[in-house]
């Protein structure tokens, strides 16, 4: 009989927990909102425990978060603007509140990679780029078959990128103010234009200043990694036409020296599940 493994995907502003099989195959979820690290993780304990015994954890999250497990504070958020997850230890909670199971770490779009590769938009594939658009800029990238993790994971938002012409607002990061991030999220696009990105219609001006900014955001990704696909999701980027205005971008700025950037850039095909199978797949293999 398969083992049943636990998943957990802590989101900005919401959580999901489920469980499912050594398959990555989903028997029952849960969504509700993230608010206190004590909170939030205390939902997701009860609603385990109402319903199997576990035994391996896999945690797909929001970060900054240390993810290299051979470091002291393995699982432990760094400068989040969740003010109240900052210095908040993931695995010592679980560890002292799951004693036994084994938990593995990884970002939420990393997790998010790794279903779609497994499943998804670039099954098959071993050098991808993942990217996603919504309350920041994230990424996770795969070369030769492995999660990039480096000192700490990619931070591919706050790349500093090209500004457009006509653009005049200061930037959204608290940090950076007008790096990818700062210039392309959804709060930036909200505070620039006076409307969240749901509100603006199609043909607004902000969809063209946006393609501007994810298609130099993801040439400079590309020139650095040279994936075999670019994912783009989240939900900014689920606006109508976008991904077709992105993937024209990419080609003139490539002038012809990359090849057929446009036809690397894909919609992840899993969706909101992404993130949550992605976790069930790092328990799986904790």
């Amino acid at each position: 009989m398969s083992e049943v493994i636990a998943a957990l995907e802590l989101g900005g502003t919401k959580t999901v927990v489920a469980l499912g099989n050594e398959a990555g195959n989903l028997l029952e979820e849960f969504r509700f909102p993230t608010t206190t690290p004590e909170e939030t993780l205390g939902i997701a304990m009860d609603w385990w425990r109402a319903r199997a015994d576990i035994h391996r954890l896999g945690i797909a999250s929001f970060g900054p978060i240390r993810i290299d497990a051979t470091r002291e504070d393995y699982g432990t958020f760094l400068t989040t603007p969740k003010q109240a997850w900052q210095g908040f230890s993931l695995t010592e909670f679980f560890h002292r509140h799951l004693c036994g199971v084994k938990v593995k770490i990884a970002t939420d779009v990393q997790a998010a990679l790794l279903a779609e590769m497994d499943r998804g938009a670039a099954l098959g594939l071993q050098d991808v780029l993942y990217v996603t658009v919504g309350t920041g800029v994230g990424a996770g990238i795969c070369s030769h078959g492995n999660l990039i993790k480096g000192t700490l994971h990619p931070e591919m938002g706050h790349l500093m990128v090209r500004r457009h012409p006509d653009d005049s607002f200061v930037g959204a990061c608290p940090y950076h103010r007008d790096c990818w991030e700062g210039l392309a999220s959804g709060p930036a696009l909200e505070q620039r234009w006076g409307a969240p990105a749901h509100e603006l219609p199609e043909h607004h001006d902000a969809w063209e200043m946006e393609a501007y900014y994810l298609a130099h955001g993801l040439y400079a990704a590309c020139a650095m990694l040279s994936p075999e696909r670019l994912i783009m999701g989240g939900g900014v980027s689920q606006a109508p036409g976008l991904h077709a205005k992105v993937a024209s971008l990419l080609d003139v700025y490539s002038a012809g020296y990359f090849e057929a950037l446009g036809k690397r850039l894909v919609a992840p095909l899993l969706g909101q599940q992404a993130g949550i199978i992605g976790a069930l797949l790092l328990g799986a293999k904790s």
